[in-house]
C-alpha cells in the first residue's frame, strides 16, 4: 500500500469520525428562518410595550409572568406622578398599577386588571453556556413583532453577558432560548451598563419622537440580561413584601487618590452613626474580603438583609480597626433618589424654554437705524441683465424674529429701498 493510499484512508476515517460532531454542532442553534418564526409566534403574545408619559414618554418593554397579570419590566419606567399604560401584541392598551421595584437589578414589577394575558414560558439559567443561541423578542416602534438573534458571551450568577444587537425601547425584553422559554431580562448595553430606554419630547409624540440621550442608543453588539432564576426570585418578593429588601449602611463614599474606598458623609441615625463609623474612615475589608471599589462595597451591603451583622476593617488615622455593624433596611425613597440622580433625563421633564418679551412697536421704531454699506459692498437682489432692484438687507436678530413671527430665528429685514 503506498503512501498516498495510507493517507488518503487515514483522512477518510477522521471525517467519517468528526461527522456526528459537527452535525450536532450544527444543530445546537437555531439558523432555519422556520424555527425561528416559531419561536417569535410563541413568545410575543407574552411581550408588551410600557408607557409613562408627562412631558416626556418613556418606553420600554414587558414580559407577562403569570395568569393574573403580573408584567416584570425595567425599573426606570417606575412613575413619579404618571400613568402607567401597557399595550398588548394584539394593540389593546390598558393602565397598569405600579408594584415595586429592586435597587440593585433594576427589575420593576407591574400589573393589569386583564386576566386574560398569556403568560412567557420560564426557563432556567443553569441551562445556559458560553455560544448558546438566544433571541431578543421585543414590540418595534410601529407595535410590530421585532426579533434579534445572538450568542451567550459570557455568564456569572448575577449577569448574563450577550453578543447581540438590540434597539431603541427594547430594555426589558424576554431573553429566550431555542425552545422558546425566558432565559433572561434584558437590562442593557453591557459596555456602558446603561439600559435601553426610549424618551419622547411630548409634541413629538404625533410623528415617530426623538432620543435624547447617547446612552439609550442601539447596541453595538454586547448587552446584558439578568438571569431568570434572579427574575423569579425579585418578582416573587415584590409581590410577597412590595419591595425587594437590601440593606443599607448609610454612608456616602468616594475613591482617592490612592484607590482606596472612603467614607466622605453620614446619615444620620444610620446604622453607619450608630456603629460610630467617621468621615474619613477608609474601608479596607467587608467580611474578610477586600474592598476594591465603591461599586463593590455598595453591591456587598446590598446583597446582604436589612438586620445582618457585618463587620468592617477600617483605616482610621493610620490604625487598622475592626466595626461591627447592623445594616438597616434600604428603603424605596433612597431607590427612587438614586436612580433618579443616575438617570435624572429620565425622571425629571425638561423645563420649556422661556419666550423673550415681545419688544413695543415704539421700541422697534427707536432701534438705531443700520449703517449703510458702500456702495461697491452693496448686498442686492439682481434680475436678468444684471439689473438691480435696489433694496439694503440686514440681518434679523432674536427680538425682531419674535416680533415679526419667524419661528427659524432666521432671516434678511429690508432696511433701505433706493428710489426709482
Amino acid at each position: 500500500m503506498t503512501n498516498k493510499l495510507k493517507v488518503i484512508i487515514v483522512l477518510s476515517a477522521f471525517l467519517v469520525a468528526l461527522f456526528p460532531t459537527l452535525n450536532a454542532e450544527s444543530n445546537a442553534g437555531l439558523r432555519g428562518e422556520t424555527e425561528i418564526e416559531d419561536v417569535t409566534k410563541k413568545v410575543y403574545p407574552s411581550v408588551v410595550k410600557v408607557e409613562v408619559r408627562n412631558r416626556i414618554r418613556k418606553v420600554a418593554t414587558g414580559v407577562v409572568i403569570d395568569k393574573i397579570g403580573h408584567i416584570v419590566t425595567t425599573a426606570l419606567i417606575y412613575p413619579r406622578d404618571e400613568k402607567i399604560s401597557v399595550i398588548t401584541s394584539t394593540g389593546k392598551k390598558m393602565e397598569a398599577k405600579f408594584l415595586g421595584m429592586d435597587s440593585e437589578t433594576h427589575l420593576a414589577l407591574i400589573q393589569v386588571k386583564d386576566k386574560n394575558l398569556t403568560p412567557i414560558t420560564l426557563g432556567v439559567s443553569k441551562d445556559l453556556s458560553p455560544g448558546s443561541w438566544i433571541g431578543v423578542i421585543s414590540i418595534s416602534p410601529e407595535n410590530t413583532p421585532a426579533i434579534t438573534q445572538g450568542i451567550v458571551n459570557s455568564i456569572s450568577p448575577e449577569k448574563v453577558r450577550l453578543n447581540v444587537w438590540v434597539v431603541q425601547g427594547s430594555s426589558g425584553s424576554p431573553v429566550v432560548d431555542k425552545k422558546g422559554r425566558m432565559v433572561g431580562l434584558l437590562r442593557g448595553v453591557y459596555s456602558s451598563d446603561r439600559p435601553f430606554i426610549v424618551e419622547f419630547r411630548e409634541r413629538e409624540i404625533a410623528g415617530t419622537g426623538i432620543v435624547l440621550s447617547k446612552a439609550e442608543a442601539a447596541s453595538s453588539g454586547m448587552a446584558e440580561a439578568i438571569p431568570v432564576d434572579i427574575v423569579k426570585s425579585v418578582t416573587s418578593e415584590i409581590k410577597e413584601k412590595g419591595r425587594v429588601e437590601r440593606g443599607w449602611l448609610g454612608v456616602s463614599i468616594e475613591e482617592n487618590e490612592e484607590g482606596k474606598v472612603g467614607i466622605i458623609a453620614i446619615e444620620k441615625e444610620s446604622p453607619a452613626e450608630l456603629a460610630k463609623l467617621k468621615e474619613g474612615d477608609i474601608v479596607l475589608k467587608i467580611e474578610r474580603e477586600e474592598v476594591a471599589s465603591t461599586k463593590m462595597l455598595a453591591k456587598e451591603i446590598r446583597k446582604r438583609k436589612p438586620g445582618k451583622n457585618i463587620t468592617l476593617k477600617i483605616e482610621r488615622k493610620g490604625k487598622e480597626i475592626d466595626v461591627k455593624v447592623k445594616l438597616g433596611v434600604y428603603s424605596e425613597t433612597n431607590v427612587r433618589i438614586e436612580l433618579e440622580s443616575k438617570f435624572p433625563r429620565l425622571f425629571f421633564a425638561p423645563k420649556p424654554p422661556k419666550v423673550p418679551a415681545v419688544p413695543k412697536l415704539l421700541e422697534l421704531r427707536k432701534l438705531p437705524k443700520p449703517p449703510e454699506p458702500p456702495e461697491p459692498k452693496m448686498f442686492s437682489w439682481s434680475v436678468k441683465h444684471r439689473k438691480y432692484i435696489g433694496i439694503y438687507l440686514e440681518e434679523i436678530n432674536r427680538e425682531l424674529s419674535v416680533y415679526f413671527g419667524v419661528k427659524e430665528g432666521r432671516g434678511l429685514l429690508v432696511a433701505k429701498i433706493t428710489k426709482d
